[in-house]
């Protein structure tokens, strides 16, 4: 095996993984699954977190083949016989800081890395969702994925017509408000900046709503008269299976505002995010023309 020949990536955790050749059978926390399809490279299997049921959360799963791609599990149903089940070479899990990989127990974690290399990924706060998505590009790349120029002229379309968007109803912006549905007396209501898929929005001209000052690092936890008393033009609403329905928190009270189906574990690849902000664009459009 000579070192050209070898497979190497360093982690975000600064821990390199090594291979005599590229993997070629990858395990994968859903996100970062559903992430990598879209660069080009398709999981063996896919695992949840404590959030998710026996199921895939499709909310999650992004344009992933499901039925070609194993789920094996998520939470306490996840043991390392369970995670190895599927042969993986590589393991791709993230981290929301701190290096600790997020969906799976510590002592799930460490006997799973003395026996397969694993690959962390850092999607928490403290990055942009460009860094993020490089990152994942990088890994892809590493292991076989070719460039998708198509792809990335699509975003670069989706993000210039939601700045056109956005300056065509600069003089009175609609308001946006990204929440979480916690049943009908309650919302969690994100606070933008602390989003990397959100501050994108910021970014790109987006009146985003922020609740205000309080408990909460990345969430203000809102009755729903204070709530609605936010005054939202478009609302972005967590569509993960573990949110409850927005027509719960909303009733029948008030006028329809224009919805935005929102995964607040956002996937990275350039085709799902061009999908996100061209959903916002129309849903802009329509709250400009109601």
């Amino acid at each position: 095996m000579t070192e050209q020949s070898e497979w190497r990536f360093s982690d975000d955790r600064g821990q390199q993984s090594t291979a005599p050749r590229p993997p070629g059978r990858v395990l994968a926390y859903i996100q970062a699954g559903a992430t990598l399809w879209d660069l080009g490279i398709r999981p063996v299997a896919i695992f949840g977190s404590d959030h998710d049921g026996p199921d895939p959360d499709t909310a999650k799963t992004g344009t992933l083949p499901l039925t070609d791609v194993e789920y094996v599990g998520a939470g306490s149903a996840l043991d390392v016989e369970r995670l190895l089940s599927a042969e993986p070479d590589l393991v791709v899990a993230v981290s929301y800081g701190g290096g600790h990989v997020y969906g799976l127990a510590p002592e799930t974690a460490k006997p799973l890395e003395e026996r397969v290399p694993v690959v962390v990924l850092d999607v928490s706060q403290a990055r942009t969702f460009g860094e993020i998505g490089d990152r994942f590009a990088e890994l892809a790349r590493s292991l076989g994925a070719t460039g998708r120029p198509d792809a990335d002229q699509d975003l670069d379309a989706a993000r210039e017509r939601l700045r056109a968007v956005v300056a065509a109803t600069s003089a009175d912006a609609p308001r946006v408000l990204a929440l979480s549905p916690a049943g009908p007396d309650q919302a969690h209501v994100a606070r933008p900046r602390m989003w990397p898929e959100l501050r994108v929005l910021t970014e790109l001209g987006v009146r985003l709503v922020e609740p205000a000052e309080g408990p909460g690092a990345n969430w203000s936890t809102l009755d729903r008269a204070d709530t609605f008393a936010l005054r939202p033009d478009v609302i972005l609403t967590d569509i993960r299976a573990h949110a409850a329905p927005l027509e719960e928190l909303r009733g029948s009270e008030g006028t329809p505002t224009p919805v935005v189906p929102w995964n607040p574990e956002p996937l990275y690849g350039p085709r799902d995010h061009a999908r996100f902000l061209d959903l916002v664009a129309d849903a802009l459009e329509a709250a400009r023309a109601s």
